[in-house]
């Protein structure tokens, strides 16, 4: 039993019974080496100004690149990509290992195939339990349509997305 009255597991349980979308945050280090982490922790924030946030263990060694002013992207991961989110999620030298990325208009590494991607710069960190709470202003977005991963109940799925556009999008703010 935790001291809140209820056991922790029950807790991961209870959180797990949201499906969530599959990210892969990245950033690039100072001496130009790729950094990525599996992060199912992102949602919007607000639209004015459009802000997003991940949260991220303190334990993971991307922490230390993800300070106010630095960039990020926020790669969400198309129904084709599980075996990246697991990739990313394990042995931190061999991430990039065969993955194929290239670099967005702001130097964070893009990963191919995604649903989505967002480049973003860190406009706050906040300090919450066991995570960062990472808040970024989105300066740029491409959107495909491939449709995306989802994590729910501990088990990786897949949802049906109409159609909506042909082919990718890509947007910038100013």
């Amino acid at each position: 039993m935790d001291s809140n009255g209820f056991d922790l597991k029950d807790f991961r349980r209870a959180c797990g019974s949201f499906p969530t979308g599959v990210t892969v945050t990245t950033v690039m280090g100072e001496t130009g080496q790729p950094h990525g982490i599996t992060v199912n922790s992102f949602t919007s924030v607000s639209l004015v100004p459009p802000l997003v946030l991940v949260c991220i263990d303190h334990r993971s060694p991307i922490t230390q690149h993800l300070s106010t002013g630095h960039h990020f992207g926020v790669n969400i991961l198309s129904d084709c990509q599980q075996e990246i989110s697991t990739q990313f999620s394990r042995n931190w030298g061999e991430r990039f290992a065969n993955v194929n990325w290239r670099p967005g208009i702001t130097g964070v590494p893009l990963l191919a195939d995604v649903s989505a991607c967002l480049e973003c710069v860190i406009t706050r960190s906040v300090c919450a339990g066991d995570h960062w709470i990472v808040i970024g202003r989105v300066l740029h977005i491409m959107i495909s349509e491939e449709p995306p991963l989802v994590y729910f109940d501990s088990v990786y799925g897949k949802v049906v997305r109409h159609p909506r556009n042909t082919g990718a999008q890509a947007y910038s703010s100013p």
